[in-house]
């Protein structure tokens, strides 16, 4: 027959006095009173038939008694505080946070994520949409996309595109501005700015574009509309505010609608680029390996159109 086993609470409330090596502690940690505590204790020792703690003045100590059982009392509770774990690690693994900036979550993930929410419904995504760069250790964040240079220090990265920047405007001010021929006709028209990608070291700008393509004559390239935001700035050339330099990846789905139009084939480009990052080591766990694979084939497929 087996031994019944001494009351619970009074078992975890000697492993945690022990591994204090305090009544007050422990009973912070088992959110109990120490007199409380304390009397669990005395209960736990009456029980056993054995003293368990050498009270002193001003600190305890293990008897041999106490000595002898707390390894494996300490074991035990140690094992079903990992197995607890478990639960929360399995929880854990069906959630995936994902941090991008604003205008790439608008223009380029948002109309896709449906698929990669099809292919693993058992996936809980969310999406943290911020200019600023993810803290892995203090925001919760799993995997993020970061435009910028590689290696980035202490993360796993995989390059996605680059950055490659042409002139798009509204097919309705095209129209109205009758025809772009070449892009000496740029200087007649309203230009736009999208400031949330051009203050980025080495990031193509309106005066990089003319010089690449040729512009004959001075151009005043500072002029024009200004937005913060990369999808405020192609939704306001979309409705016919002017002409923007887009990157092409961004712009991609409302060229293919339609909605915009590229006049000019010139790209101005950097060595910067978007890359997919995440914590080194995390990179095969399921949940961002299957966020990983995704994307790379929505990238893949679009190939050269980004």
């Amino acid at each position: 027959m087996l031994r019944p086993l001494p009351p619970l609470n009074a078992l975890r409330a000697f492993e945690a006095t022990a591994r204090h090596a305090s009544f007050t502690r422990a009973a912070a940690e088992l959110h109990v009173t120490p007199a409380a505590l304390s009397h669990q204790i005395r209960g736990l020792e009456d029980y056993l038939g054995h003293k368990l703690f050498h009270r002193k003045a001003r600190a305890i100590a293990l008897t041999p008694a106490g000595d002898l059982i707390y390894p494996g009392l300490n074991a035990a509770f140690q094992q079903v505080r990992q197995t607890m774990d478990l639960l929360d690690q399995s929880r854990d693994d069906r959630i995936l946070v994902v941090s991008t900036p604003p205008g790439f979550t608008a223009k380029w993930l948002a109309p896709r994520l449906y698929r990669f929410l099809s292919a693993n419904p058992e996936i809980d995504t969310r999406i943290s949409s911020t200019q600023a760069f993810a803290n892995f250790t203090t925001d919760g964040v799993h995997v993020a996309v970061r435009n910028g240079y590689a290696p980035f220090p202490g993360l796993f990265s995989e390059r996605l595109f680059a950055a490659r920047m042409l002139p798009v405007l509204s097919p309705r001010l095209l129209s109205e501005l009758g025809g772009l021929a070449s892009p000496n006709d740029l200087k007649r028209a309203p230009i736009i700015h999208d400031e949330s990608l051009m203050g980025l070291a080495d990031w193509p700008k309106w005066s990089d574009w003319f010089r690449q393509a040729g512009i004959d004559g001075d151009v005043d390239a500072g002029r024009g509309l200004r937005f913060n935001s990369a999808d405020h700035a192609l939704e306001a050339t979309i409705e016919g505010a002017g002409v923007l330099l887009a990157h092409k990846a961004l712009a991609y789905d409302d060229l293919r609608t339609g909605r915009l139009v590229a006049p000019f084939k010139v790209e101005a480009t950097a060595d910067r680029a978007f890359y997919l990052v995440c914590p080194r080591g995390h990179e095969d766990r399921p949940k961002i390996s299957a966020f990983r694979a995704w994307i790379k084939d929505e990238v893949d497929r679009l190939g050269d159109a980004i």
